[in-house]
């Protein structure tokens, strides 16, 4: 599969970038190359091989959850632009 020079555009413009010529013929060729590049990996055998979703066998990798003591309130508070005596003040964004 291919792209065109249309397609890379209309891509760019989905992403909201401006794309000069020069740009889009750039990024064709590169894009191109990717795909073909996946293309070719779709190609191997992978029979046997095991699906992975991390790179390194990592198990339970999360360090024990301990009580400790809580920031004050007014610490936790102290750099909120608005605040009252109970918690930080936000705009509604409920009607």
């Amino acid at each position: 599969m291919s792209l065109t020079r249309e397609e890379v555009a209309q891509v760019g413009m989905l992403a909201r970038l401006r794309l000069s010529a020069e740009n889009l013929d750039m990024f064709t060729g590169q894009l191109n190359q990717i795909v073909d590049f996946v293309a070719t990996l779709g190609e191997l055998d992978v029979t046997g091989v095991e699906p992975l979703a991390h790179g390194v066998d990592v198990r339970n990798v999360f360090r024990e959850d301990l009580v400790g003591p809580s920031l004050p309130r007014s610490a936790a508070l102290a750099n909120a632009p608005k605040k009252n005596s109970e918690g930080f003040l936000v705009p509604a964004v409920l009607d």
